[in-house]
């Protein structure tokens, strides 16, 4: 919340009567933070390649939009407001411009490929170790791939949704409207499809998965949990995604 509580609650005050850039412009100065935090949380999911001032761009467009659009009336804080709008403008923003670069594409398809061949082949489940030696890529390499392919099919999945009103990715702020029973249906059957392929990972990689998604801890501050390294953390969440995206395939293979 605003170090000044205050301060920004006065200033609140003066923007209802008089909505202007000066006044505006001190509201996103005072949520900067809110920027700065859902940037650094969405591009340790991205690649290198991606820009972080492209998401500092987006994001603060969500920002300005929250304000504009926030209503005080409702028993929400502004910056649980902001933040879904933040979040949201930042992953539609990337969705459109298909921020996965074509040689990444590439290696998705290489990697899907090799997966494909070596299950065949070798008759059991395959390992990144496994295809990082038929394709002579490191270990690091495949699972990089496979974080960033993974990450991408979660926004052509929100994109499934459709309408002509979202919130984004997600994110959509609860109104007093029931989803319709095919909604429900929907809803239900991706969270369950969901639930089966983290209930199939060990013990560390559904902690790890939990503190960082669901607690939203960093990297460093689940390793303080945990007694591990930062290093180790890291390694632990790339192999946790690999196999979500490999079981969740599965699943979608086989009708689950």
């Amino acid at each position: 919340m605003a170090k000044d509580t205050v301060s920004i609650v006065q200033l609140w005050e003066k923007w209802q009567h008089d909505k202007s850039e000066d006044i505006t412009n001190q509201l996103i100065e005072n949520y900067m933070y809110l920027v700065q935090y859902h940037v650094q949380r969405i591009a340790i999911n991205l690649p290198k390649s991606v820009s972080k001032d492209d998401l500092r761009s987006l994001a603060l467009v969500g920002l300005y939009d929250a304000i504009l659009k926030f209503d005080q009336s409702r028993d929400l804080k502004f910056d649980t407001y902001a933040s879904i709008r933040i979040k949201g403008a930042i992953i539609d923003g990337l969705r459109k411009e298909d921020w996965l670069p074509r040689s990444a594409r590439e290696k998705v398809k290489r990697i899907d490929a090799a997966e494909e061949y070596l299950e065949q082949t070798l008759q059991r489940e395959v390992t990144s170790d496994d295809i990082a030696t038929h394709l002579n890529l490191t270990k690091e390499e495949v699972e990089n791939v496979i974080k960033d392919s993974f990450f991408s099919n979660l926004l052509s999945m929100e994109d499934r949704s459709g309408g002509e009103f979202k919130e984004g990715v997600g994110y959509t702020i609860p109104d007093d409207k029931q989803l319709t029973p095919e909604e429900t249906i929907v809803n239900n059957e991706e969270f369950n499809q969901i639930y089966k392929a983290i209930t199939q990972l060990n013990e560390n990689e559904q902690l790890v998965l939990s503190l960082f998604y669901d607690k939203e801890l960093t990297f460093t501050e689940i390793g303080k949990v945990l007694q591990l390294t930062t290093s180790r953390i890291s390694q632990i969440h790339k192999q946790a995604i690999y196999k979500l995206q490999q079981i969740i395939s599965k699943l979608d293979l086989n009708g689950a």
